[in-house]
C-alpha cells in the first residue's frame, strides 16, 4: 500500500487544488470515492492488472463510471490509465479526504475508554480537544475493558494515553529499573 501512497500523493494534491480553485471540493470528493469503489471491484481489478491498452482501459473505466464523472474526472482517468495507475484511486480518494479535512480544519478522533462514555463526557472531551487541536473534532468512541479505567485518545499523530493500564505499565517499568 505504501507504493500506492507515494504514487497517489501528487494526483490527490492536484485534484484537490483544482477542486478548491473551482469551488467543487464536495463534487470531487464524491467522484473520487466512486472511482475508488469502481477500482476495487473484482472484475475491474482484473482489467487493471491485465494487459489491456491504456486507451481502451480508460474508455472502459469511464464507461463504467458513466455520468458520475465530469470531463475533468474523465481526463484524470485517462492520465492514470496512460501511466498504469488506475489502481491508485482508493489511495487518491483517502488522501483527497485528508486534504479536505485539513482544509476544513477538521479531524477524526478515536477515543477508546474502559466503559461507555455518556453524552456529557463525549461533549466535554470534544470541547477540550477542539481547543487543544484548534480544529473541529469528530469523535469515534469505542470501549475496551482491557484499559481498566480512563481513556486512550488518538487524533492523527497525537496520542493521549490516560488509561489506568498504561499507568500501571509505566509504574511497573519504573520499579524494575
Amino acid at each position: 500500500m505504501s507504493e500506492w501512497t507515494t504514487i497517489a500523493r501528487p494526483y490527490a494534491q492536484a485534484a484537490f487544488d483544482y477542486a478548491v480553485e473551482n469551488k467543487i471540493v464536495a463534487q470531487w470528493q464524491e467522484m473520487l470515492m466512486f472511482t475508488a469503489q469502481v477500482s476495487n471491484n473484482e472484475t475491474v481489478k482484473s482489467l487493471l492488472t491485465g494487459s489491456v491498452a491504456a486507451e481502451k482501459l480508460a474508455e472502459i473505466f469511464n464507461g463504467v463510471c458513466g455520468e458520475q464523472l465530469d470531463l475533468q474526472g474523465q481526463n484524470l482517468v485517462k492520465i492514470l490509465a496512460e501511466n498504469r495507475r488506475l489502481q491508485a484511486f482508493p489511495e487518491i480518494s483517502v488522501m483527497f479526504n485528508q486534504l479536505k479535512a485539513d482544509f476544513d480544519k477538521e479531524i477524526d478522533v478515536d477515543i477508546t475508554s474502559a466503559v461507555k462514555l455518556n453524552k456529557k463526557q463525549q461533549t466535554d472531551i470534544g470541547k477540550s480537544l477542539e481547543k487543544r487541536l484548534a480544529r473541529k473534532v469528530k469523535l469515534n468512541c469505542s470501549v475496551d475493558p482491557k484499559l481498566v479505567a480512563g481513556v486512550l485518545i488518538k487524533a492523527g499523530d497525537t496520542v493521549i494515553d490516560g488509561s489506568l493500564s498504561s499507568k500501571l505499565n509505566r509504574l511497573s517499568d519504573a520499579l524494575q529499573a
